[in-house]
């Protein structure tokens, strides 16, 4: 049965050399067609996570393309039944991914672009080594077979680990993250430092996804959005995670109903029953528990938002 949402989640590296005036025309552009989610804009290019109505959500891809910067973007996108999001945020930033790499531009220089049928024949070769380069959470509930993987909070701190990747300087290096964004950056930082060998999926793990039937990839994929994890592996159901609290095995991610804790944990369906979504006992007596609907995903609610207010010129 068609949905009749859509969620959007894209990148492109680009130069943009005003992203403020460029911020306000897609602020703009999201409130004509009741978009609702969160774009980054930087000199480096934009990257954003939208949903609204399918025909909203074609209508800014189709629009967004035409301008020649964005004709290589990358997208991914699946149906929902409602909005993904409550707010619209369009903001100004150093990066569009928190990397503190400012002076990395990917557009100039990155990995070399794999097919998904190209990245399974690499991986059968003695050379080949896959760098995961996603947060601890998301690498503990799936990730390809024998992947490197860096015991990282967030992607920020990967430079901070560049002594561990110099043993493989020799060997071919294919980086990988959830939907391609890091793995511009990361190649290119990587490039940069003297690795002469690396590469990426194109799409990232959920492009390889797409053109694959995901038999090299364990377990299941952290996404961003109400689901929270999704299938790569069409043929094989392997779970690799175990609960936060009883250790028995699962993939069942949630956010910790405790807003200040928020840990993103396996947590099985009866211990989240349990603890009413939370993680620990301590969290589940917390005072800034969140009611807890089954799920473990907490949609931000609007508290009066009001999206107009940063539209600095006239509609």
């Amino acid at each position: 049965m068609n949905k009749e949402y859509y969620v959007l989640s894209y990148f492109c590296f680009t130069p943009i050399e005003n992203p403020e005036r460029f911020r306000e025309e897609q602020h703009l552009y999201c409130l004509e067609k009741n978009l609702r989610g969160r774009i980054k804009i930087a000199p480096e290019g934009i990257n954003g996570k939208l949903s609204g109505k399918k025909e909203a959500c074609e209508a800014y891809l189709r629009d967004l393309m035409k301008d020649p910067r964005f004709t290589d973007i990358t997208v991914h996108w699946h149906e929902n039944d409602s909005y993904a999001s409550e707010k619209l945020h369009v903001r100004v930033k150093k990066e569009i991914i928190n990397a503190g790499l400012p002076h990395i531009k990917p557009y100039e220089k990155t990995g070399i672009f794999i097919t998904p049928k190209e990245f399974e024949a690499m991986i059968e070769e003695d050379d080949v080594v896959i760098l995961d380069v996603r947060s601890d959470y998301e690498t503990a509930v799936g990730r390809f077979k024998n992947s490197l993987v860096l015991p990282i909070k967030n992607f920020r701190e990967f430079p901070d680990h560049l002594s561990t990747l110099q043993k493989y300087k020799d060997n071919r290096l294919v980086v990988c993250c959830t939907g391609g964004v890091k793995d511009a950056k990361a190649t290119s930082y990587l490039l940069s430092q003297g690795f002469e060998k690396v590469y990426q999926i194109r799409g990232g793990i959920l492009g390889y996804a797409k053109g694959t039937d995901g038999c090299a990839f364990e377990g299941t994929c952290y996404v961003f959005d109400n689901r929270l994890t999704t299938k790569i592996n069409k043929k094989k159901s392997t779970v690799i995670s175990e609960c936060y609290v009883c250790h028995q095995p699962s993939n069942r991610m949630v956010n910790c109903a405790n807003m200040v804790c928020n840990r993103h944990v396996p947590i099985c369906e009866p211990c989240g029953n349990n603890l009413q979504g939370a993680c620990s006992s301590p969290c589940q007596q917390s005072t800034h528990k969140r009611p807890y609907d089954g799920t473990g995903y907490y949609v931000k609610k609007s508290n009066g938002y009001n999206p107009y207010k940063d539209a600095k010129r006239d509609r």
